[in-house]
């Protein structure tokens, strides 16, 4: 399941404002992180901002020089490719499709996005929608990886368990451009035990969906207890998951050569990125 690398890449998700790509890079540069993630357009919707203004070239050449690869690309949350209404389904399979280019653009291999949400009407119809809309946007000649990613199993949300990743994933006609990205907080919030037992999730994904699947990481600490099916990422170190078990999963060898992504709040991700690598404040 590794990549070409072996190192432990991680990173955080970072920001675009103003010159766009160089400003992720250089954030990253000031956190001393081997790897990101951004979001090329807002969540809010709107007109996404031309990705031939995001100063593509100068900020691989800085990546380059300071060895940071393998950065991720995180889909627009209003994308559902799971509603039961046409116009917002239509509207994520055309961000997706545009999306798509984007990100090739860039040259970077990943993105992450979340299954959808079924709006009411069941697993069973959401998994379907996401099924054909997936079919209908992948060619297979996309050189990138579309990685779906775990849920917490709060709403409507669909992709919580492993079995439903796999379900989305077998249904897809393209299956070998499709992933997936873990969440610590949302896989200990819907019920898999990464705390005290990291290596049977594993095992448990690998006879599931097959760990060559595992491409992207989100490392985050949850606000609320374990099984909970609540979604709400914590600081690492100040949460239901700890620091312990935290470091331990990034350290683990079936993550190494896989990007790594903090998403916590309060910006402390160079704090927690010196914490998680046991690096000493000078």
């Amino acid at each position: 399941m590794k990549g070409e690398h072996d190192e432990i890449l991680l990173g955080a998700n970072v920001s675009i404002a103003k010159t766009g790509l160089l400003a992720a890079v250089q954030e990253t540069i000031s956190y001393d992180a081997n790897t990101f993630m951004i979001y090329t357009r807002s969540n809010r919707g709107g007109k996404a901002r031309p990705i031939e203004n995001f100063n593509r070239d100068e900020a691989l050449d800085l990546m380059r020089a300071h060895h940071i690869i393998d950065p991720v690309v995180h889909l627009s949350y209003l994308v559902n490719l799971a509603s039961p209404k046409p116009e917002t389904r239509q509207y994520g399979i055309d961000v997706l499709r545009e999306e798509i280019g984007r990100v090739e653009y860039l040259g970077f291999k990943y993105i992450v996005m979340h299954p959808g949400s079924h709006v009411g009407e069941g697993e069973a119809f959401a998994i379907r929608q996401i099924i054909d809309g997936l079919n209908e946007i992948l060619t297979g000649d996309e050189n990138l990886y579309l990685c779906l990613e775990t849920m917490a199993g709060d709403g409507s949300k669909v992709g919580n368990s492993l079995e439903e990743i796999a379900q989305i994933i077998d249904g897809v006609t393209h299956e070998d451009k499709l992933a997936v990205c873990i969440d610590t907080c949302h896989n200990y919030s819907y019920g898999y035990d990464v705390v005290n037992d990291f290596d049977s999730f594993l095992e448990q994904f690998d006879k599931t969906i097959g760990l060559d699947r595992l491409k992207v990481a989100h490392i985050n600490d949850s606000k609320n207890p374990f099984a909970s099916r609540k979604d709400r990422h914590a600081n690492i170190g100040e949460g239901s998951l700890g620091l312990e078990a935290i470091q331990r999963i990034v350290h683990h060898e079936a993550l190494r050569g896989i990007p790594q992504i903090l998403e916590t709040p309060a910006g402390k991700y160079k704090q927690e990125i010196d914490m998680l690598l046991d690096r000493r404040e000078e």
